[in-house]
């Protein structure tokens, strides 16, 4: 099971995926969905839903498979790329940063993105310079001197962007990677569907799994609303750890309020009575600077209890680190969701 769940977070943080271009991770997930004998369907908005059976109080796991990235923003004169965010990162965890430019007509370009300072040597000191848009930039990994050259390799304002995401399992467990949030959710939700499949977990009640495409700029699972028999909702997403809140990567993270407000009082409840009956290491926490796709489901209308669950997630929207422990004890939270209404 760990290694299964291992794999398929490998194989998602290599699909680029950032907000408003998941068709090739969604594709993906349809494909495994299916290979496990289920039948996914996928949105006009391309969020991928999956009933795995049960029956009796229809529960919703969700997570995102949408991530971080950008798009190009001008073609400078030396050929050099301005970029536009996509999601909410600072600039300056980017810097460095391998990339590859997505065409409207499918060529993928690499490059990095650099200082428009970037030798010390030439320029001096520039720790002090601000790090955003205006003095990073991207430089193509291609003889490129003028904006012509650079529109003839056939990129346009606009493209996407998409980061690498560096993913490195080690010895001690440590997963580091960019876009663990929320692929490591969503790996999550495919091993669940595959402990179904192979009737090793039996459901106690009727669960759609649903991966959402645009989570990252708020309106994610705002698509769900004609999922009218929902009774629960629960999101399945990073954790977040630092300063004064009490989560490790090595836990499950329980989150009683984000910027959208507090989650449902009695399914909280239950989340943390779960992970004290079964042993799990966990952590309640407030995330006054998150929101998640149960806060888009509750604006566009759906009536129902919403709690969020996740592995603890350092650096998030960084380079990110969680463990293989904080993974595996979410995974038998929501499985346990899923098995005991």
């Amino acid at each position: 099971m760990q290694n299964y769940l291992l794999s398929q977070l490998t194989a998602l943080t290599a699909i680029p995926s950032p907000t408003g271009m998941t068709h090739l991770a969604a594709e993906y997930l349809i494909r495994e969905l299916t290979a496990l004998g289920f039948a996914p369907t996928m949105t006009r908005k391309g969020t991928v839903i999956c009933c795995l059976g049960g029956e009796g109080h229809p529960l919703l796991i969700s997570a995102h498979v949408d991530t971080l990235g950008a798009v190009v923003r001008a073609i400078k004169p030396n050929g050099h790329l301005r970029y536009s965010k996509v999601g909410g990162f600072d600039d300056n965890t980017i810097e460095n940063e391998n990339i590859t430019v997505h065409t409207r007509d499918g060529k993928a370009v690499t490059g990095t993105v650099y200082s428009s300072k970037a030798s010390r040597h030439v320029w001096g000191d520039q720790s002090s310079s601000a790090r955003n848009d205006d003095f990073l930039e991207i430089i193509l990994d291609e003889d490129v001197s003028s904006r012509s050259d650079v529109e003839k390799l056939g990129i346009c304002v606009g493209d996407f962007i998409s980061f690498d995401a560096r993913t490195t399992v080690t010895a001690s467990g440590y997963i580091k990677s960019r876009h663990l949030d929320d692929k490591a959710s969503s790996a999550i939700l495919l091993t669940l569907a595959r402990e179904v499949a192979q009737g090793r977990l039996v459901l106690g009640r009727k669960v759609y799994i649903v991966f959402t495409v645009y989570e990252e700029v708020g309106h994610g699972a705002s698509a769900l609303k004609d999922l009218t028999d929902v009774e629960d909702m629960l999101a399945v997403d990073m954790g977040c750890v630092g300063a004064d809140l009490t989560c490790t990567e090595k836990q499950v993270s329980i989150c009683a309020k984000d910027s959208g407000g507090p989650y449902d009082w009695s399914f909280t409840n239950e989340l943390i009575a779960r992970c004290k009956k079964m042993g799990i290491d966990y952590a309640v926490d407030i995330y006054p600077g998150y929101g998640s796709d149960c806060g888009a489901a509750l604006r566009a209308g759906m009536e129902i209890r919403f709690a969020l669950c996740g592995q603890g997630v350092f650096a998030s929207h960084g380079y990110e680190r969680t463990h293989m422990d904080g993974i595996m004890g979410t995974l038998k939270l929501v499985m346990d969701v899923a098995e005991k209404c």
